[in-house]
């Protein structure tokens, strides 16, 4: 079965219409340059609480030190740390002997062919790898929520080339799901801006989104 994530969650309301509708995990986003779904520390760490051991929770972080990102962790616990942008000081492997029960899943913006070497050698390390679409070359830089699909064929060149579970994210909705999943074939997939209305969870959206995946 793929495993769905949905991202962007702002509220417990929101946290429950997902778990209702048959998630798998949700995404709580934390501080990022640009994009949707960032709230404040005290509603990440609410919704991890009260959520904790009936959803698997995901902590979006664009801190680029192991030591901020385990100092953040602590503020929350959740059981997955997503690194949305490359790390500078540290590495997976120090961030799992620090945090041994969380899994670390490392976002890959594909951007060509240069974004599979990239995405190799994060494998070795990191528990997941989550394809997605920002930029991070841009003055602000787009770590998420673009809406923006990438180039699948990639993606799928991924897949077939690591051997840790993999997320597609990007651009994905309830009318190009299908078609996704079956040219990536990935672990699971993340979607946030594509079972929204006007920036709220729509749970029309998000129902037609989880039923054609789980009719596959």
């Amino acid at each position: 079965m793929i495993r769905i994530k949905i991202c962007c969650i702002s509220s417990l309301e929101e946290a429950e219409s997902a778990l209702n509708a048959g998630a798998d995990a949700i995404g709580l986003v934390s501080e990022m340059p640009s994009g949707p779904g960032v709230i404040d520390n005290e509603m990440i760490k609410l919704i991890s609480d009260s959520f904790s051991g009936r959803i698997d929770t995901f902590l979006l972080t664009s801190k680029r030190s192991t030591k901020e990102i385990i100092e953040q962790h602590k503020l929350f616990g959740t059981c997955t740390i997503q690194i949305v942008d490359s790390l500078l000081e540290g590495t997976h492997t120090e961030l799992k002997n620090a945090l041994p029960v969380v899994n670390i899943v490392q976002v890959i913006h594909v951007s060509g062919e240069d974004s599979l070497t990239e995405a190799i050698q994060n494998s070795y390390s990191a528990d997941a790898l989550l394809l997605d679409s920002g930029n991070q070359k841009l003055a602000v830089k787009e770590l998420g929520g673009t809406g923006r699909t990438h180039n699948w064929e990639i993606s799928r060149k991924i897949v077939e080339s690591v051997n840790v579970p993999v997320y597609l994210a990007g651009g994905l909705n309830p009318e190009n799901i299908v078609e996704a999943i079956n040219a990536v074939n990935p672990f699971g997939v993340d979607i946030c801006s594509g079972v929204r209305t006007n920036g709220k969870l729509d749970e029309k959206k998000l129902g037609d989104y989880i039923s054609k995946i789980k009719s596959l």
